[in-house]
């Protein structure tokens, strides 16, 4: 056994004015896993998180209501963790980020940073919303593009053409709380020096902290020059003043990653012998890893490793981001059922069914996964129950019957015992290296082995014959050690499942070190069993329940913070046109010739339009949604009589219809089979 490490994983805080989803799960399951290997090596490893419990949206939710902020988070710390233990998430503690250990820390952080020249103080121009008597971030001012054109866009950058732009800029301009036409208000407001930091942050984003895709596209940031942040809020807004400015509060971004080191705080206190400076010192040796889904990026790889930095704490040893869910190759909908609640899950299938297709398809990269629902009831129905489940179940019975439950003094093949020993190593390793795709594959690879080796035994056969029930013990007894070592290497996967075998084979909790030595002379359980089959009719239940709950009264939506997923947020009805205006718009089919990556901008595709009659060029802001080899040769609708707009990388000569709040959500308007280049829509 190597050196024992002291090991702090932390997940991503999840938002408290909403129910955890599948779509969450990817990240919470991944790191349980991982936490849980470590914890079988014989490492101490402790796994924190928390709700993320402050904010705009939040204090708007309670309002509509009719209760207090304090009460709306405390009910979804409830439901969150409900949901969290259902699935097995094995955190040694959850807090919250409105916690006295998230205030204490916060303050310390700002004043660290304030003593030493990182906070500065300015008036800036913000919008206000005059009929809620409150200032209006970016994310709830809407209106039309300053620079395209498109109608609701969100104060801060255009998912259209791909401009950034500051509200002010917006034109028709409007409130996405009250619809009110925002007033421009004079505040101060307090900033973060983020630019002290470049040099440090360039050397620790490329000190292998990072996967390297991540930073790659950091430098992006770097290449810009790092901005001053904004880390202040005016009230009224649900967070924690900050010291010595009245009305002033800290920014959700800003104390949403100091609740990691509070919930760490908080568990020390309850955990004897465990130091909170040991872990978060400056020159601490323990080691640090965060989780996160890769649309946060920023605020964990640079934000908040130079606030810890400027406030004197370590900073990560590592930051592992990870894609997102779709299901089916689409992102999940709620028309066609597939954006499915974690407790709705639940409600039809078991927890560790989802915990090993999500392992399956995971590995240390930041790739979209996929929950192909047919494949998820193939891959479960066949390894967990034809392979791995199967040979407990074809043994076990023998063992019982035969020899009162009793397992042979000796293996009658123990090379293969030790042939399935040393396969741990890499197995391990693969788990090490959040390889767990890796790791569940050469899994199931012994699995096929231990099942070829009780169908060249035939222990059934072996049964017909009394003068051979040595011989059939030996077996049996060798077959479900197999199947001991293999729920063993799938424990950080199907902890529930390892549990109930572990009680059928009358055996403690196992390690990793444990499962060198074979199991003998000891008496086993009757066997029942582990897992079941999954039955198609329950996917279809599951589905359509998930779809009932978007028939079910909704309560009004608000713009979510950037953590957030964009496909959970609803736009406001435009303000209403003439007929005559409209029907100034020339929509006309087009098939996309070539789409091509633009050099330099990172929401942008050049797209090459057939209209029938002429080429045009059009710059759309649709690169995070789509690959542009997957549009060439598909029809799609534009707008034929815009205006020429010269852009940066060129002139846009029109521009393409497309539906969705943004980013990877954004689908592009296909016409039906049968339309033509050039047709106009009427």
């Amino acid at each position: 056994m190597s050196q024992v490490r002291n090991i702090l994983v932390t997940s991503a805080l999840p938002y408290a004015n909403g129910p955890i989803h599948i779509g969450h799960l990817v990240e919470y399951i991944q790191t349980d896993i991982w936490a849980r290997f470590q914890k079988m090596r014989g490492h101490n490893c402790w796994y924190v998180c928390a709700d993320d419990a402050h904010g705009t949206p939040i204090m708007l939710r309670a309002r509509q209501e009719g209760i207090s902020p304090e009460a709306l988070i405390e009910r979804m710390a409830k439901e969150h963790q409900a949901d969290f233990a259902a699935f097995r998430i094995g955190f040694d503690n959850y807090h919250s980020t409105h916690s006295p250990e998230n205030q204490e820390l916060s303050h310390l952080i700002y004043r660290r940073n304030l003593a030493a020249g990182h906070i500065v103080q300015r008036i800036i121009t913000q919008a206000y919303d005059p009929v809620e008597q409150m200032f209006l971030p970016d994310r709830f001012i809407k209106g039309n593009c300053p620079r395209c054109g498109a109608p609701d866009q969100y104060g801060d950058n255009c998912e259209a053409c791909g401009a950034s732009y500051s509200p002010a800029e917006l034109k028709n301009p409007r409130s996405a709380i009250s619809g009110a036409v925002p007033e421009q208000r004079e505040s101060e407001h307090y900033f973060f020096k983020l630019g002290d930091f470049a040099q440090i942050l360039k050397e620790w984003t490329r000190s292998g902290t990072l996967q390297k895709e991540v930073a790659n596209k950091l430098d992006e940031w770097f290449a810009e020059g790092l901005q001053e942040w904004d880390i202040s809020r005016d009230a009224p807004y649900f967070g924690f003043e900050i010291p010595d400015h009245p009305g002033k509060y800290f920014y959700v971004w800003l104390d949403a990653p100091i609740g990691y080191l509070a919930s760490f705080k908080n568990l020390c206190t309850k955990t004897p012998g465990l130091n909170f400076e040991r872990f978060w010192a400056a020159d601490s040796q323990t080691e640090l890893y965060h989780f996160i889904g890769k649309d946060i990026i920023y605020f964990h790889a640079l934000f908040f490793p130079a606030l810890l930095q400027g406030a004197g704490f370590r900073t990560p040893t590592a930051i592992f981001a990870h894609g997102f869910l779709t299901v089916d190759g689409q992102k999940m909908s709620k028309s066609r059922g597939t954006f499915i609640k974690a407790r709705t899950y639940l409600n039809h299938l078991d927890p560790e069914y989802l915990r090993y297709y999500f392992a399956a398809k995971l590995g240390p990269g930041v790739d979209d996964i996929d929950l192909n629902l047919d494949d998820f009831i193939a891959r479960v129905n066949a390894d967990l129950v034809g392979k791995l489940v199967n040979i407990a179940s074809r043994t076990a019975g023998f063992i019982t019957k035969g020899f009162s439950g009793w397992l042979a003094e000796w293996l009658p093949h123990p090379e293969l015992y030790a042939e399935f020993v040393a396969a741990g190593e890499s197995i391990a390793t693969a788990y090490e290296r959040r390889e767990f795709s890796r790791a569940v594959r050469e899994v199931m690879a012994l699995a096929d082995r231990a099942n070829q080796y009780i169908a060249e035994q035939s222990p059934w056969m072996i049964a017909k014959e009394a003068e051979r029930a040595a011989e059939l013990q030996g077996v049996c007894t060798q077959g479900l050690n197999l199947f001991r070592l293999l729920i063993g290497y799938l424990r950080p996967v199907l902890p529930g499942t390892a549990e109930a075998a572990e009680s059928f084979l009358k055996i403690p909790p196992l390690t990793w070190e444990t499962l060198s030595q074979p199991l003998l002379g000891q008496q086993i359980a009757p066997f029942k069993p582990l897992l079941t089959r999954i039955d198609p009719k329950q996917i279809e239940a599951m589905l359509n329940e998930a779809k009932e709950d978007l028939s079910a009264k909704e309560s009004a939506v608000v713009a979510a913070p950037p953590s957030a997923n964009p496909h959970l947020q609803r736009d406001p009805i435009a303000p209403l046109i003439d007929y005559d205006t409209f029907a100034k718009i020339d929509l006309r089919v087009a098939r996309i010739q070539q789409a091509r990556l633009v050099e330099g901008a990172d929401k942008l595709l050049e797209l090459t339009l057939d209209l029938g009659s002429e080429l045009r060029t059009v710059f759309a802001g649709i690169r995070a949604a789509y690959d542009p080899k997957d549009l060439e040769g598909r029809l799609t609708v534009m707008v034929a009589n815009l205006e020429p707009r010269k852009m940066r990388f060129g002139v846009s000569q029109g521009m393409v219809l497309a539906a969705g709040p943004g980013g990877k959500y954004l689908f592009i308007l296909s016409p039906d089979a049968g339309a033509e280049p050039g047709m106009r829509i009427k």
